[in-house]
């Protein structure tokens, strides 16, 4: 009696493992990009988020007379991995460990990047309104023979206010201030509010555009959990103006007044953000971008600060 079909074991070709490279070669790096997950990150308050993420997964090729790598098993893992536990540093380095193992015969170096947006939510400056805010995360860890490394990057968005524009914004003001009050003009408390308080006399006011900073850092050792809320705070400390969500008039009114208070060039910004990274000690080694998307210009301004990145890299990283 002949086997029936379901008992037939079928041999198939692994091209990947019995082909020989036509040309060969070591190579950098080998995996797959744009992976749909979702991925599961611990906020401040120890609750975890699930959220949608895209993920580039990589192994070296090390051995120069191989077709290729095993692009399925780095699949299978990410999967498996990212479905049974929230990111943080000990589990990404057991990520890459199962890439390496599984591809022991091959590779000494893994690699995954992983890009979400960490939804918080965030409380309006003066009223009890609260509203949510994404913030894009790009995470890179790497693991090798030097070691494992995790660099997380953020972006925040800012307001920033033109100190230049508003020294001219209050010359333009004072200016008019004389032509409606001429010297020698008795000055009438009530009269002066209202010229105030009015279009013709604050005649100028200085231009504002919104910002983004752009925060890649290293800590000096392994976390328990990814400091992403708290890196978003301190960035947005640092630079006092970050923009707002569900706001009412008084919300719109505070922050008028921070801005007025924390008028900033891309200088000043990239400055205030420097120094709230070199203040933490856990912080081995930072990029950062200052980007102001003008609104007197065409151009953006941007200043770019390190810490002891090497080469500093330009802007945009």
């Amino acid at each position: 009696m002949s086997p029936s079909r379901e008992n037939v074991v079928r041999i198939m070709p692994d091209i990947a493992n019995e082909a020989r490279p036509a040309a060969v070669g070591q190579l950098a790096w080998v995996g797959m990009g744009e992976i749909e997950a979702p991925v599961r990150i611990a906020l401040a308050d120890g609750e975890a988020q699930t959220t949608a993420a895209k993920v580039r997964a990589f192994v070296n090729l090390q051995r120069a007379d191989a077709r290729g790598i095993h692009m399925s098993r780095l699949y299978l893992h990410l999967d498996r991995h990212l479905g049974a536990e929230p990111l943080t540093p000990a589990s990404l380095r057991r990520l890459l460990r199962d890439f390496l193992d599984s591809h022991a015969d091959l590779s000494d170096r893994a690699m995954v990047e992983i890009r979400f947006d960490a939804l918080l939510r965030r409380k309006a400056l003066v009223s009890d309104n609260s509203g949510w805010k994404a913030y894009p995360v790009k995470l890179v860890a790497t693991l090798d023979r030097a070691g494992f490394d995790l660099q997380i990057d953020v972006r925040v968005a800012y307001s920033s206010t033109c100190p230049c524009s508003a020294a001219l914004a209050r010359q333009l003001i004072q200016e008019q201030f004389r032509s409606d009050f001429p010297a020698g003009t008795a000055l009438d408390t009530e009269a002066v509010l209202r010229w105030l308080g009015s279009e013709q006399g604050i005649v100028a006011t200085p231009h504002s555009q919104r910002s983004h900073a752009d925060v890649r850092v290293r800590y000096a050792a392994a976390l328990p959990n990814l400091p992403v809320v708290d890196l978003v705070d301190r960035i947005e400390g640092a630079l006092k103006t970050p923009v707002q969500t569900a706001v009412k008039r008084e919300d719109e009114q505070a922050f008028a007044r921070l801005n007025g208070q924390n008028l900033m060039f891309c200088e000043d910004a990239a400055r205030r953000m420097q120094a709230a990274l070199n203040a933490d000690e856990r912080i081995s080694d930072f990029w950062l971008q200052a980007s102001h998307f003008e609104s007197l210009h065409a151009h953006d301004a941007v200043a770019v600060a390190v810490k002891g990145v090497e080469g500093g890299y330009g802007p945009n990283g």
